[in-house]
């Protein structure tokens, strides 16, 4: 496939995704479920996977599918489709439209396209490989930033880090301007770092389903994703994220983040 047919296929997925998730926002009575891990799940997460994965079964039968909510099914090619159909479900359980779907293109293990779609308020970030990031069709890109000190700073929550991995963002955040700090998000911060409103996200403990989809739409606007050390990340990355907005920055991050050791 091309990789207008794969951009094609993976807005294919996020409008069937989209159909399967409004129903239920701000539903009466929505029914939510605790995951082995503690992690909410609803009835919406589960109908917007199964409505990509039908898709992808009939129209891509020999990529691989990974999901949040079934698993995995291999496939014969080098090509697998990773999809978290509602990523921030407790924002979405409680009414607040920052969650979204996240849609990626693996090869051979490295992103090569991404969608994180928001489909209450309309809204949706595209990146490829060799291709400018849009917001709704239209180019974007992120935003220079001088000095650490000048950065926004945003992470999901404190709660998710360990203590270990929380010294080290604390440390981040004490030199960067902690006053605007944001908290909550999930991928939608990384839709507005790739759209030059936020400078630096940093989180740990993600699932490739959670930041694969984000690689293509922040280097494609401008940025950079890593991991803690500022390498690339790729499907056997543990999960410890960096995005920046200014790659400039990268080496004042991860020496903020190791100072404190």
């Amino acid at each position: 496939m091309t990789i207008e047919q794969d951009l094609a296929l993976a807005l294919r997925l996020a409008d069937a995704a989209g159909e399967a998730i409004r129903p239920y926002f701000r539903a009466a009575n929505l029914d939510t479920e605790k995951k082995g891990d503690a992690s909410p799940v609803t009835v919406a997460d589960r109908a917007a996977e199964e409505a990509m994965r039908e898709i992808l079964r009939a129209e891509a039968p020999e990529d691989g599918i990974t999901g949040e909510e079934f698993g995995t099914e291999k496939g014969t090619s080098r090509r697998e489709w990773v999809l978290d159909p509602i990523d921030g479900t407790v924002s979405f359980v409680v009414g607040r439209p920052i969650f979204g779907t996240l849609i990626a293109l693996l090869v051979d293990g490295w992103p090569v396209l991404g969608v994180i779609d928001q489909p209450i308020l309309g809204e949706r970030w595209v990146g490829a490989s060799g291709r400018a990031t849009t917001f709704n069709g239209k180019p974007i890109e992120t935003r220079r930033c001088r000095e650490l000190s000048d950065a926004v700073l945003a992470t999901t929550g404190p709660h998710y880090f360990d203590n270990h991995q929380g010294e080290h963002f604390m440390a981040l955040a004490a030199k960067t301007d902690h006053k605007r700090m944001v908290m909550g998000g999930d991928c939608y911060n990384y839709g507005l770092l790739a759209s030059g409103h936020i400078d630096l996200v940093c989180e740990a403990g993600l699932k490739l389903y959670d930041w694969a989809a984000l690689v293509p739409i922040v280097e494609g606007a401008g940025g950079m994703m890593c991991d803690w050390n500022g390498d690339p990340l790729h499907a056997a990355s543990e999960g410890h994220v960096l995005a920046l907005g200014d790659p400039a920055r990268m080496e004042d991050v991860v020496e903020a983040m190791v100072c404190n050791h």
